[in-house]
């Protein structure tokens, strides 16, 4: 496995950069935000994933440990391959995906090219249970909603499940507590 690659961009294309290693060039797939960030003639160091197809060996570039650890764990969602994974690092910073996976964020992730809305509800699903989500915490739309979600803490829940059963009450919903608490216990299959 090639785990972190250190040359010189002798080249680049629209979605990677030629690394020349001691005279072996190598392709690095990268973001689109770290593609912008170099430019021929850079000295750069990534971190990267040798993904290996009965097809193709292709190698994905990151800028740090975390950001290809992410990466993996996007992969490993089923209907994600490297290309959306790719797409998601391009559209969405690493902060950014970790909120809107904590809020079941189905609208901010279904924008990102490649990733409709079933797609996007399997990555919130899946990576929920992968995803360190400490500290990340929804905006509440509202003071109800956020008792709500300290009910629905107080129940077992974790903050990301809460901030999603939330998300999911329709906007037209009763503002009266109890209802809006059965409508987000529905989200889990409850009442």
């Amino acid at each position: 496995m090639i785990a972190r690659i250190h040359g010189i961009i002798v080249a680049q294309t629209t979605d990677s950069v030629i690394v020349d290693t001691h005279g072996v060039g190598y392709e690095v797939h990268l973001s689109r935000t770290l593609l912008s960030a170099h430019n021929a003639g850079d000295d750069v160091t990534f971190y990267t994933s040798f993904i290996v197809r009965e097809d193709a060996q292709t190698l994905y570039g990151f800028e740090s440990l975390s950001q290809r650890a992410l990466f993996q764990q996007l992969i490993g969602v089923t209907g994600i391959g490297p290309k959306v994974a790719m797409s998601l690092l391009s559209s969405l910073s690493d902060a950014d995906l970790r909120i809107a996976v904590a809020n079941g964020d189905v609208t901010r992730l279904s924008k990102v090219p490649g990733i409709g809305k079933k797609t996007a509800e399997r990555l919130i699903l899946e990576m929920k249970g992968k995803l360190d989500l400490r500290g990340i915490a929804a905006t509440p739309t509202s003071a109800r909603d956020s008792d709500v979600i300290d009910i629905l803490q107080g129940l077992g829940y974790s903050a990301a499940e809460a901030n999603a059963a939330v998300a999911s009450i329709t906007a037209d919903a009763s503002d009266a507590l109890d209802d809006r608490i059965r409508l987000a216990l529905r989200y889990f299959g409850g009442v």
